[in-house]
């Protein structure tokens, strides 16, 4: 178990005890916080408090983080859309609603269990959670993955990223209709101060840059495609509301009043990068899915 020590600040004074607790580390959840303040790891001037508390200057915290879970994660046959294989590296066309990786209490129907049935030699730099992934993509996002199955292969995937060197483009439906056919959107992004779960703009925010097209406009939304040349958590989906041109269906950052298609209308439809031992360069395309095609057509209908 780690130890670590806090003082209440000046700005963070009148907070609750478990928002205060989670600015402290990007890792750490606001609902992670609160189980620790419930077990007693977290302890006020030497006392347990509740999550609600509110704190008071120069409080003195006392937070012990429990070891991780060792969870038993599972293969499971799920039928994945495997676009590439070699004994280096896999290509997946993951489905929308399907998480990428296990975490506490979601252990089952993931993209990792899915993988762990299809083949047995997976990369295990990420650990017992994430073997052979490299980047995801959300819950709601469907679209094209790399998996690393050895150490070399995710270290070189890895290297490629930082490089900004792969090839990942995206289709999008947005909110409002762009009068511009090209933009880039340089703006850095980092956890929401009013709101742990979200990302936004903010300006001690990690570097991230967004490039645009527009394919298609309608009568109230726009169909573009976005590029990344960095990946960052929800890169498109903050960037894109940042500009004032939010996703359609995106229950996290779109408006309130938005098209019901069970999440955020984003595919990664392009991925392209280097074979980590050919040296070869290797492009793929997965068409959009049925349902985004179907509100294309509604949108092309009604304008």
């Amino acid at each position: 178990m780690e130890k670590m020590e806090h003082t209440i600040l000046e700005e963070q004074k009148g907070d609750r005890i478990d928002k205060a607790i989670s600015s402290l580390n990007d890792e750490w959840s606001r609902t992670q916080v609160q189980q620790w303040i419930k077990d007693g790891n977290i302890l006020v001037n030497g006392q347990s408090v509740k999550t609600n508390y509110k704190c008071n200057l120069n409080d003195e915290i006392k937070i012990t983080i429990p070891d991780p879970e060792e969870l038993d994660v599972l293969p499971e046959n799920l039928d994945l859309e495997i676009y590439y294989e070699d004994k280096d590296v896999l290509v997946v066309n993951k489905p929308r609603g399907m998480v990428v990786h296990p975490a506490p209490g979601h252990l089952s129907g993931t993209l990792v269990n899915g993988l762990m049935a299809h083949c047995k030699d997976l990369s295990g730099i990420n650990g017992v959670l994430r073997p052979g992934i490299v980047h995801r993509i959300d819950k709601d996002t469907s679209g094209l993955l790399m998996v690393a199955k050895n150490d070399l292969a995710h270290e070189s995937l890895v290297n490629q990223l930082v490089k900004k060197t792969v090839t990942r483009k995206y289709k999008a439906i947005v909110h409002g209709v762009i009068p511009h056919d090209y933009g880039t959107i340089d703006a850095p992004l980092g956890r929401d101060t009013k709101d742990r779960q979200s990302m936004a703009v903010v300006d001690n925010g990690k570097h991230a840059v967004t490039h645009f097209q527009v394919l298609d406009r309608f009568k109230d939304f726009t169909f573009v495609e976005c590029q990344l040349e960095t990946g960052r958590t929800h890169q498109i989906r903050v960037h894109m509301k940042y500009i004032g041109y939010p996703l359609a269906g995106d229950p996290k950052y779109g408006p309130k009043k938005t098209l019901d298609i069970g999440g955020q209308a984003l595919h990664a439809g392009v991925l392209g990068f280097i074979h980590p031992r050919t040296n070869e360069y290797l492009e793929f395309e997965a068409p959009l899915p049925v349902d985004f095609e179907r509100l294309l057509d509604t949108l092309r209908n009604n304008r």
